[in-house]
């Protein structure tokens, strides 16, 4: 199977950090795993691309990579709200309509605004200049409120780390929790910060060392097969109920019980990839009490059934009617024909 192309289509002055955070997270594979994304980088002129960092970043490739590119990634546009060479939103679009994923980072949503693939559709940028993309392009819905927006073919980042969470996200996607996990992992990162999550604490002021809700998560996580109350983790934090979801909210930009449940699927997600057992056990040791409940909950925030993800994402190799060892996925890498129905 080849690897899904990845194209980071930068302009000068490019900000490194934005641009790293695509190529450190699909250029990464997992120890004693063939790497399953390549990554290139292009301009609209090959040659030297000045940064913001003061320094030149020397690009050998010029627009025509994006026609071969399976996922292409705008990494920030300076300064917000520049001008777009036609050249750029024509390749833009030109992609987009052959089938590639288009991702912006950060300001690289103004550039996919302007491409028009926007319009009508939720997106995010950073919070500094959401005001701005939404007086330049009244078609386009702003939420300054969330880390991330995936439309499945185009997807819109916050700043800085946001756009990490999009990337781990959209390998997430592709390949499952633990392939995400892992990456994550190498890259000494939480493995998932969801996409609704707030862009900044409400609370701007950092919390204090013995504020912060790292133990009680850490605490939590590894007790998701008991029952887990509000009650439960506020008398484990040695806080009142009322005291710990504002610290929810000032930290995650979530509720307790929303992170738990998020935290609970996600722990699904990994047994049903890399073990065999059955629905009803998976249920059990996430806290999620039956096979029932685990599928309503895979039906209403991943749209599937716990069976169908399993096909389509399982790490254990299982053996086709003729005798070949598959993976769960075509050669393509997309679900098999009985995984769509």
């Amino acid at each position: 199977m080849r690897p899904h192309r990845v194209v980071a289509l930068i302009n000068p002055p490019q900000s490194p950090f934005e641009l790293a955070c695509a190529t450190e997270v699909f250029g990464t594979a997992p120890q004693d795993e063939p790497p399953r994304y390549s990554i290139r980088i292009c301009s609209e002129y090959p040659g030297p691309v000045q940064t913001t960092a003061g320094y030149a970043m020397l690009v050998d490739t010029g627009l025509e990579a994006l026609k071969q590119a399976d996922t292409v990634v705008v990494p920030g546009w300076q300064p917000p709200g520049a001008p777009v060479p036609p050249a750029v939103t024509a390749a833009l679009r030109a992609a987009h309509r052959r089938g590639a994923r288009i991702v912006a980072i950060c300001t690289g949503a103004f550039v996919l605004a302007r491409a028009g693939l926007l319009d009508g559709r939720r997106a995010t940028t950073h919070w500094r200049d959401t005001a701005r993309l939404a007086a330049a392009f009244p078609h386009v819905h702003i939420d300054q409120n969330v880390l991330f927006v995936d439309h499945g073919d185009v997807a819109t980042s916050a700043g800085t780390g946001a756009g990490i969470d999009l990337c781990l996200h959209l390998v997430r996607s592709d390949h499952g929790a633990a392939y995400a996990t892992q990456i994550a992992r190498n890259m000494v990162l939480p493995p998932h910060r969801e996409g609704s999550q707030l862009q900044y604490a409400a609370q701007p002021a950092p919390a204090k060392a013995d504020e912060t809700l790292a133990p009680l998560l850490e605490w939590a996580t590894s007790r998701l097969d008991t029952r887990l109350t509000l009650d439960r983790l506020a008398e484990h934090a040695g806080l009142s109920s009322r005291t710990l979801a504002r610290r929810f909210t000032e930290q995650l930009g979530t509720s307790p019980g929303h992170w738990l449940l998020r935290q609970r699927i996600d722990a699904a997600r990994v047994l049903l990839e890399q073990t065999d057992l059955p629905v009803e056990a998976i249920a059990t040791r996430v806290g999620l009490t039956s096979a029932v409940n685990l599928r309503r909950r895979f039906r209403a925030h991943l749209g599937t059934t716990p069976g169908a993800y399993r096909r389509a994402f399982s790490q254990k190799p299982s053996v086709s009617p003729d005798g070949r060892v598959t993976r769960g996925r075509d050669p393509l890498g997309l679900p098999t024909g009985r995984d769509r129905a």
